[in-house]
Formats: structure tokens, sequence, C-alpha cells
């Protein structure tokens, strides 16, 4: 991946929003439950930040995605994976359908002022009995007249507490399960929409998850993105870009949590020296360090794919399973170098402890992404 002095730009001016508009007050909001959406992204908004790679027609940059991938990476620097993966839902899981497919009517209604900050989406797929099997759902729209009339729940929401609509998928028929969905969006005020309490989580504290819930929701059929029964065949798109989205944001945050764990052990003494002036640990850090590069080049690899137009699926899921697991790997054993304080609140190892784990469930869980390998693989 060659970086040109734009992409550095954007990545510095990212890394200082992150480190002065939002890791200084993580602490706060993890009490408070919530971070303020609509004020964050307003100001997101402000600075081009929210429409990278969308179309300049509707207020984006019109980049292409590996600006995105560095918007991602630089994301990383907020200290907060809650928030990350919240602007992540407005930038790379609500809308990159809408852009693409979406009616110009609908862009203006709903993708201008996403882009501009001044609404919040959450993407509305996931329910009780489908998180990852997307074909399962059974939440249906039915036509009557020009509507939509829609019946059914939805599970695991991100900013379901703060968000002016939900990009959601529904059966708008019968027959084949991956050729009866449509893409619906539902404005949060709809009557018959209900959204319920906020779900306590390990992790990601500052991210307001809940279930949705939809009793005779009336929508237009105007709402619908593209064509009727291309749902299904539209999020297996935006999941790509997810997957994408969701692995580079852990890098930085690799990167840091290693740099952090190295300081403290060369000012932790046990046993008459300092904890760094063990090879053991050395090794053992070099390791982690050399496996953030191997996943940062994955991941840049799947991104140039994504650039050229090519199928990025085998890489994105690749890229998505190896940082799954790198997050929890590298944050374990950084959490145990700090001995009794690993253990507490109080250091940024146990964070991404519990903050990363999401990583190999939320976008797809890992057995899915090995799933979709074998598939490339040809062992399925």
């Amino acid at each position: 991946m060659q970086f040109t002095d734009e992409h550095k730009a954007l990545a510095s001016n990212v890394k200082n929003f992150a480190q002065n508009e939002i890791k200084p007050f993580v602490e706060d909001w993890e009490k408070n439950g919530h971070f303020p959406a609509h004020d964050l992204f307003k100001k997101m908004g402000n600075l081009d930040f929210l429409g990278i790679t969308k179309s300049t027609e509707y207020g984006g940059l019109g980049l292409d995605y590996s600006y995105g991938m560095v918007f991602a990476e630089a994301l990383g620097y907020a200290a907060d994976l809650g928030v990350i993966t919240a602007i992540g839902v407005q930038t790379d899981m609500a809308t990159p359908a809408l852009d693409r497919f979406g009616s110009d009517e609908l862009k203006k209604e709903f993708l201008t002022p996403s882009i501009l900050g001044d609404l919040v989406s959450a993407i509305a797929v996931s329910e009780p009995g489908a998180g990852s099997d997307v074909a399962s759902i059974k939440t249906t729209a039915q036509k009557t007249g020009d509507d939509y009339v829609i019946d059914g729940q939805k599970m695991w929401i991100t900013n379901a507490k703060q968000a002016d609509y939900f990009c959601t998928l529904v059966n708008t028929g019968d027959g084949n399960v991956h050729k009866n969905k449509s893409l619906v969006i539902i404005p949060s005020d709809t009557k018959g929409l209900s959204v319920g309490d906020k779900i306590e989580k390990l992790g990601q504290l500052t991210s307001d998850t809940a279930p949705v819930y939809f009793d005779n929701v009336k929508v237009p059929q105007r709402y619908r993105i593209g064509e009727e029964g291309d749902g299904f065949k539209m999020q297996m798109e935006q999941f790509q870009e997810e997957r994408i989205f969701l692995s580079a944001i852990n890098l930085a945050l690799l990167d840091e949590c290693v740099a952090e764990t190295i300081s403290y052990c060369k000012d932790r003494t046990a046993f008459g020296r300092k904890i760094i002036e063990n090879q053991s640990i050395h090794f053992k850090l070099a390791e982690l360090q050399t496996e953030i590069e191997a996943t940062r080049a994955l991941i840049y690899r799947a991104c140039e794919e994504f650039v050229n137009g090519n199928d990025l699926t085998n890489l994105a899921s690749m890229a998505k399973l190896k940082s799954g697991r790198l997050i929890r790997d590298v944050s374990d054993a950084c959490l145990q170098l700090y001995g009794g304080m690993g253990f507490t609140w109080e250091n940024q190892a146990s964070k991404i402890y519990r903050d990363g784990r999401l990583t190999s469930i939320g976008g797809g869980a890992d057995e899915i992404m090995l799933r979709i390998i074998c598939k490339y693989m040809g062992i399925i």
C-alpha cells in the first residue's frame, strides 16, 4: 500500500481529532453508558470525516477506500472501541448501500444529512435467532398500497438509542432466502417502532446497544434501497467494507498497547530488577509486534483488492479473523505483564481486553469467517 501526502494528512487530522475530541472524555462516557453521538458526529461532519468515500454529489469526498481505511486506523488513537465502532456504523455499515444503490430522493433525505453529521444512523440486521446467519432473519415487510408494513425485532443494534433512522434488512417476499430480502430505511420516530433498554455489555460501554421492535410500522416503499429482493446481496457487500473497518481500527490500539506495556515493564520492579530485563519478556513483546505488522499487511492487501475492484471477500474475512484473534492475544499477554494491576480497569490492556472481544463476534463471528475462507479454499 502506497500512501500519498493526502493519506498522511488525513491520518494526522483524524489522529488529532481522536486524541483531542474523544479520548479525554471516554472515562465519563463509560460512566454515562453512552457518548453524545449527535454532538460528536456533527463535529466530524464539519471536518468532512463522515463521507470520505461517499459520492461528492451528496456531500462526500468521493475518495477510494484506501482513505477510508486510513481513517479507520487513525480512529484507533481514540482508545475506545465503543465510540469508534459507533462511528463505523455511520460510515461503513449503515450507509454504503444507500450511497451505491439508493435513489436520488433517498440519498438527499438520509445520506447527505448523515455525511454532514445531522443524522445518526444504525444498521439493523441481527435478530435474536439470526446473528451471523443473516439468511434466517424473520422480520417481514408486507406491501400495502405504496407502503410497507413491517413487523419483527432486531437485536444488538449499535447506536439504537440515539439513531435517527435504521437501515433495516427485512423479508419482502417468500421463497429463496437469499433473494427475498430488501434493505429499507426506517426513521426512528415512525409510529410502532420502539427501542428497548440499553444492553449491559462486557465491554464497549460507551456504545448504546439495544433491541429494536417493529409493530405494524408503516413506511413508504420509496424508502427501500435499490431493487426489491436485492437486500441480501447488498448487505453482503456492506459486510466486506465493515470487516475491513473493524480490522483496521484495532491496529493503532495494538501498537499503543504494546508500547505502554513496555513502558510499564521498564518501571515495574520484581525480584530486584526491572521486569523488562527478562529476555522472555523481550521475545514475547517482539512476537506480538511482529504479529501486529503481519496483520496490518493483510488488512492493507485486502483494502488494495477493494480499491482495485476485485473480490475481497476472502482477504477481508482473513483480516477480520486475524484482527479479532490478535486483539485478544495481545491484550491478554500485555495484561499478564501488568500483574495484579492488569486485573483492574486502570490500564489500557484491560480496557482493550474487554472492548476488543467483540471483534471476533460482531460483523460475522470467527466461525463464519472460517467458513468463508474454507469455501475459497475449495474445502466446502
